[in-house]
């Protein structure tokens, strides 16, 4: 007796043990009594009860993302596709996820291709290529509605390849081909174009500014020229100024001094002599002066006579 109750105490504790659970965060536990669904346990910590309680499913509470392989699909026009979907759906109730479906992810796998299909039937090629959001949606929102029994919500639908025939595939390769040569060619020739208005405008410009720096510089000549005939003729006119003022002081120097008469004759020949030695082709010569050079000359003839006879 007296190991037989510490064994017992022993064996009951490794009992409680074993049945002591921790549920962690994101994740939670779908519980069965007697075989029935009893409870779910969510995050902390949970005691079952030996043999009456059995944990039927672990459940992950994470948003989750699974990639079904490619299916085949028919367009309206008849082309078979090969389109692969990838779903992100979320578990929101353990309880239906763990009685709702047998396979929950083999039903959505299932459940998505015939929707594809059915939606994909309903457009030709050219629709379901440039259409991937509109059948994104259209998926997502059916798939969304019919795994709600089963305790799933799905987020997100994404189309991940839609892949046509060879031939069509070719075709395509080929359009696009032709398609980036159309568009480079229309952009080297907009580059060129633009080159061509760019080396114009330069030319104009240049030409615009070779006629300005002309014009400036016919403008200075001309101002040059001016100032310098201006200031010859102020030259000419201040020295004009000079000998007229010299003149004037010399006959006022000569008032002043009452000159007589011979010496007055004198300066008229001097003035003679200075218009004689000019350009003028005739020259005036005043009455008194000419009385004078013939009284010179008569003098001359008298002198000549008197000398003696070699």
């Amino acid at each position: 007796m007296e190991f037989i109750i510490p064994a017992l105490i022993f064996l009951v504790l490794i009992v409680i043990v074993s049945n002591i659970r921790v549920v962690p965060q994101s994740y939670a536990i779908v519980i069965e009594r007697l075989g029935a669904y009893y409870t779910t346990w969510n995050t902390g910590l949970h005691i079952k009860i030996p043999f009456l309680d059995r944990m039927l499913r672990k459940v992950s509470l994470k948003e989750q993302v699974v990639d079904f392989p490619p299916q085949p699909v028919i367009t309206k026009d008849n082309v078979t596709m090969r389109i692969d979907t990838v779903v992100y759906y979320l578990i929101t109730d353990p309880k239906l996820y763990a009685y709702g479906v047998e396979n929950p992810l083999q039903a959505i796998e299932v459940l998505s291709a015939t929707t594809l299909r059915n939606i994909i039937g309903e457009m030709e090629l050219d629709e379901t290529l440039t259409s991937r959001d509109v059948i994104n949606t259209r998926l997502r929102t059916i798939l969304d509605e019919a795994t709600d029994p089963w305790g799933i919500k799905v987020n997100r639908v994404e189309l991940k390849n839609i892949l046509p025939p060879p031939e069509i595939q070719d075709a395509m390769e080929k359009q696009m081909k032709a398609e980036r040569e159309r568009r480079e060619q229309i952009l080297r020739a907009e580059g060129e174009k633009k080159a061509a208005i760019l080396v114009a405008e330069g030319k104009k410009e240049s030409t615009i500014l070779t006629a300005q720096a002309e014009k400036e510089a016919a403008i200075l000549r001309a101002e040059a020229i001016k100032e310098a005939t201006i200031r010859e003729a102020e030259g000419k006119a201040e020295a004009i100024l000079k000998v007229q003022e010299a003149t004037a002081q010399g006959i006022a120097k000569l008032n002043e001094a009452n000159p007589t008469k011979e010496v007055l004759t004198l300066k008229s020949f001097d003035a003679l002599k200075e218009v004689a030695d000019g350009k003028s082709t005739k020259i005036i010569v005043p009455s008194e002066i000419q009385g004078l050079a013939g009284m010179a000359a008569s003098l001359k003839g008298v002198f000549e006579n008197d000398k003696p006879a070699e």
